[in-house]
C-alpha cells in the first residue's frame, strides 16, 4: 500500500473506562473477597500488562453464591413477567448508555479490535436483553411443550431454579448476555463464572445490575479458574448448567452431570465449512470468507475455518482473497483502523502455532500477507493453507485462530460430503446465486446454523447451537427460552 494511503493512528482513549486495581466476587448484591484470599491477575493480550487482580472463588464462595441465588429465586420467580421485564429493559438501556466504556474494557481484556466490540459485540449484548425482556410476560404463548398432535398445551412453563453458567473468553460479554437474559426472563436466578483470562466485563456487568436495581442474589458472579467452574457445575444446589467452551470440557461436564436431575445445554467447538460455488459473486464471497475466519482473530466457535471452493474458480477466488488479506491491518486493538487484534493468551497462541506448524509439516502450503507484528503481546498473522487434504490436522482439528484451510470440490455431493466430514456440526456457509441450491445444501449440511451468502451474522431472535461434538440445545430466539423452563 502506498504511504499516501496509509491510515493515520486513530486510538480510542483508555481513559474512557476506569479499571480498579482489584475486584472481589459479586455475591448477593455485594462485592466481597474470596474466602481463601486467593487472587488471579488478568492481562492485556496486546501488551502483556497486568490490568487488574480479581478474586479466585473457592468451594466456600461457590456455596455462598448458590445459596444467595436460591434465596433470591422464590421472590424473583414470583414476580409477574412484566415486572421482570422492567429490570431487563433497564439493563439493556444501561448497557447502551455505557457501551463505549464496555467496548474499551472488552478490547483491553480480550484483545479483539475496538471496531468489533463497538460495532458488533455491544449492540448485540443490548439487543439480547431487549429481546428477552419482551418475552418475559409471554412465556405461556411461546408454544413450548405444545402437543404436536392436537395443538393443546399443558400448564404454563415454570422456571427451573438456579442456573450455573460458565462462559468462554472469546465473546465474554456477549456470551453473558446469551445466557443471563433468557434465564432472568424465565424467572431463574444465576451464578455466572466468566473465563479466567477475561473477567472484567462480567464484573462491570455486576455494577450494571446494581445500577438497574436488580434484587440481591438474582445475578451472582464468581471469578476464578477451571476449578471454580467445576465446583459450580457439580454443586448440589444448581438446577441447570449452561456451558460454552471447548468440546473436551463439555464432555467432562456431561459426565459430571450424568444421572443427576440437572438440565444441561452445551455450545462447544466447531470446524465450519464455507462453501463457494462457481456462480458465487467473488468479491462478496471473499468478504464473507474474511469475516468468517479473521473476525475476532478466528477465535470463534462457528468460524468458517474450512474453505471449500469449487475447483473451476479456485485460482480466481484465491487471488482475490490474497489481495484482500494484504489490506488487513494487524496491531493495536484500541486503534479504530485495526482489523485483526491480539490472540487472547500465550496458551492459545502456542496452540495456534503448533497446529499451523503441523500443517506445513504435513505438506500443506502456507501463506500470510506481509505484516509487521508488534514486539509485545500475543500475535499471529492471518494465514491461508492450500493443498490441504481431509487427512491434515488443520482440516480436522479446531485451531481457534486466524488460520484458513482451503479444500476443493467438483460437485455439490462432494461439497456436502467434505463439509460433513467432521465430528463437529455448528456452522456452515453457502455462496451461490441459486436459491434452490442454497436450500438443497442447507437441508443436507449437518450444521446447526447455515448462512446463505453471508457469514457470522447473529440476531437475538434466531436460535444458535450445534450437533454432535458441537453440543446440544439452542441459545437465542424462542428456542432459547426452553433451556430455562420446565415444559
Amino acid at each position: 500500500m502506498s504511504p499516501l494511503f496509509e491510515y493515520a493512528p486513530a486510538p480510542e482513549s483508555r481513559a474512557v473506562v476506569d479499571i480498579a486495581p482489584s475486584y472481589g466476587l459479586f455475591v448477593d448484591g455485594e462485592f466481597r473477597e474470596a474466602a481463601g484470599g486467593r487472587v488471579l491477575k488478568t492481562v492485556s493480550p496486546a501488551t502483556e500488562e497486568v490490568l487488574s487482580e480479581v478474586a479466585h472463588a473457592g468451594d466456600e464462595d461457590v456455596d455462598a453464591a448458590v445459596a444467595a441465588a436460591r434465596r433470591a429465586f422464590g421472590p424473583w420467580s414470583a414476580l409477574p413477567g412484566a415486572e421482570r421485564a422492567k429490570y431487563l429493559f433497564r439493563i439493556a438501556r444501561i448497557i447502551q448508555e455505557r457501551s463505549r466504556e464496555l467496548a474499551v474494557l472488552e478490547t483491553l481484556d480480550n484483545g479483539k479490535p475496538i471496531r468489533e466490540t463497538r460495532d458488533a459485540d455491544l449492540p448485540l449484548v443490548a439487543a439480547h436483553f431487549f429481546y428477552y425482556a419482551g418475552w418475559a410476560d409471554k412465556l405461556a404463548h411461546a408454544a413450548l411443550g405444545r402437543s404436536p398432535h392436537n395443538g393443546t398445551s399443558g400448564p404454563d412453563p415454570r422456571p427451573l431454579g438456579v442456573a450455573a453458567q460458565v462462559i468462554p473468553w472469546n465473546f465474554p460479554l456477549l456470551m453473558l448476555a446469551w445466557k443471563v437474559a433468557p434465564a432472568l426472563a424465565c424467572g431463574n436466578t444465576v451464578v455466572l463464572k466468566p473465563a479466567e483470562t477475561t473477567p472484567l466485563s462480567a464484573l462491570f456487568f455486576a455494577d450494571v445490575c446494581r445500577q438497574a436495581g436488580l434484587p440481591r442474589g438474582v445475578v451472582n458472579i464468581l471469578t476464578g479458574d477451571g476449578a471454580t467452574g467445576a465446583a459450580l457445575v457439580a454443586h448440589d444446589g444448581v438446577d441447570k448448567v449452561a456451558f460454552t467452551g471447548s468440546t473436551a470440557v463439555g464432555k467432562q461436564i456431561a459426565r459430571t452431570l450424568a444421572g443427576t436431575r440437572k438440565r444441561l445445554t452445551l455450545e462447544l467447538g466447531g470446524k465450519g465449512a464455507n462453501i463457494v460455488f462457481d456462480d458465487a459473486p467473488v468479491d462478496q464471497a471473499v468478504e464473507g470468507i474474511v469475516n468468517g475466519i479473521y473476525f475476532n482473530q478466528g477465535q470463534v466457535c462457528c468460524a468458517g475455518s474450512r474453505l471449500l471452493v469449487q475447483e473451476s474458480v479456485q485460482d480466481e477466488l484465491l487471488d482475490a482473497l490474497r489481495r484482500r488479506l494484504a489490506t488487513l491491518r494487524v496491531g493495536d486493538p484500541l486503534d479504530k483502523n485495526t482489523d485483526v487484534g491480539a490472540i487472547n493468551s500465550a496458551e492459545q497462541l502456542a496452540r495456534i502455532t503448533e497446529l499451523a506448524d503441523s500443517g506445513e509439516a504435513e505438506g500443506a502450503e502456507r501463506w500470510s500477507p506481509a505484516c509487521e507484528l508488534p514486539e509485545r503481546g500475543y500475535w499471529f498473522a492471518p494465514t491461508v493453507f492450500t493443498n490441504v487434504t481431509q487427512a491434515h490436522r488443520i482440516a480436522r482439528e479446531e485451531i481457534f485462530g486466524p488460520v484458513l484451510s482451503v479444500l476443493t470440490f467438483r460437485t455439490p455431493d462432494e461439497a456436502v460430503a467434505k463439509a460433513n466430514n467432521t465430528p463437529y456440526g455448528l456452522s456452515a456457509g453457502v455462496w451461490t446465486e441459486k436459491g434452490s441450491r442454497i436450500l438443497a445444501m442447507a437441508d443436507r449440511l449437518r450444521a446447526g446454523v447455515v448462512w446463505a451468502n453471508t457469514f457470522n451474522k447473529f440476531d437475538p431472535a434466531s436460535p444458535f447451537g450445534g450437533y454432535r461434538e458441537s453440543g446440544f440445545g439452542r441459545e437465542g430466539g424462542r428456542h432459547g427460552l426452553e433451556a430455562y423452563l420446565d415444559v
